[in-house]
């Protein structure tokens, strides 16, 4: 299984060390003592058996992944909190995390929840097949793979984030492995996933990154396979509202960044072949309508609405260019197809 080392965390899996390269040039990795190292010398910690593979001197999408080099620096894990998590009991992490990682619906329920909003993943079941979650955080849709059958890899920049989404897997009983890392610069190798899913992260990176972190997706996804990527619509009702509200600057830092979906067709396209968009949901960037039992009567009536023009969307395509959220399915193209 995936996780074979998950009585051991101090361990990585054979399987999953037998996927992973080295992000720079794609050469594979070895382990020796604490570090992962690959042919041309490129070194890696490993911390409490979480491999670090970010790319120290590229500039860090987000302040987590210069605190996590910070650690591999070191190796020095002390300064970061221990939780031990009972088999009732929630994450701490994912308590006070929950507005920040699922969206502004969620902030009533900081410090407060009393279970794991794990939420519908729109892909067909599967019998094994690797599934990666490019920005995983806690690991919400890793969980949502696994229980579709997949064996699903978690990434993402955030160190505390990932030790996170291993305790989550454990209490569950959840087969899934986590590594810290950079959607620009994926540690595994060429056309290893049946499935690429990222939710909520891509719209954080300045264009130019997107674009690489989509060449990615492209590399490690198997061809004649399909990837799944939400993503802002630029005309949204809220998402013009927030675009309104920052004076329609450009973005900075981590803040959102909003495409048109024709845009978004054209650069998946780009790397993957065809590419449709499907609507995800209207008024957040995060309506879950299977977390809708969580929300106060205010929101759930936002979310009701939210499903019932998403399901509308399927006979009416052009609801997609008011969607706030949108889905973006892409198939690799297998060699010898005519795009």
């Amino acid at each position: 299984m995936l996780n074979a080392a998950a009585h051991n965390p101090e361990e990585l899996s054979q399987e999953l060390l037998d996927i992973l390269v080295c992000p720079r040039d794609k050469w594979p990795l070895s382990r020796r003592g604490d570090f992962l190292i690959c042919e041309h010398g490129h070194q890696y910690r490993v911390v409490e058996g979480v491999p670090i593979l970010l790319v120290a001197e590229a500039a860090q999408a987000h302040i987590e992944g210069t605190r996590a080099l910070q650690v591999a620096a070191t190796g020095d894990a002390s300064h970061l909190a221990k939780f031990t998590i009972g088999p009732g009991d929630i994450d701490p992490f994912v308590r006070n995390a929950i507005g920040a990682t699922n969206g502004s619906f969620y902030q009533h329920l900081v410090g407060k929840l009393q279970e794991y909003p794990i939420p519908e993943l729109r892909m067909a079941a599967s019998d094994g097949g690797l599934f990666l979650e490019v920005g995983s955080n806690w690991g919400r849709w890793c969980i949502a793979a696994a229980r579709l059958g997949y064996r699903a890899i978690g990434i993402d920049p955030s160190l505390k984030s990932v030790r996170a989404a291993r305790r989550v897997a454990a209490q569950l009983g959840v087969d899934a492995e986590y590594v810290v890392g950079d959607a620009r610069f994926l540690p595994f190798r060429d056309g290893t996933f049946e499935r690429v899913f990222s939710y909520s992260v891509l719209q954080h990176l300045p264009k130019q990154d997107a674009a690489l972190a989509i060449a990615e997706i492209n590399r490690v996804l198997r061809p004649g396979e399909e990837c799944l990527v939400q993503m802002p619509n630029v005309f949204g009702m809220r998402c013009m509202y927030h675009q309104m509200r920052r004076g329609f600057r450009e973005a900075r830092d981590f803040e959102v960044r909003y495409w048109m979906i024709p845009e978004l067709k054209r650069e998946f396209g780009k790397h993957l072949g065809s590419a449709q968009v499907e609507v995800d949901g209207f008024f957040s960037l995060n309506p879950q309508i299977s977390d809708v039992r969580l929300m106060p009567r205010k929101y759930r009536a936002l979310i009701y609405a939210s499903e019932g023009l998403r399901r509308m969307s399927a006979a009416i395509p052009a609801l997609q260019y008011a969607a706030d959220s949108v889905y973006v399915r892409a198939v690799k193209e297998r060699a010898g197809d005519v795009s």
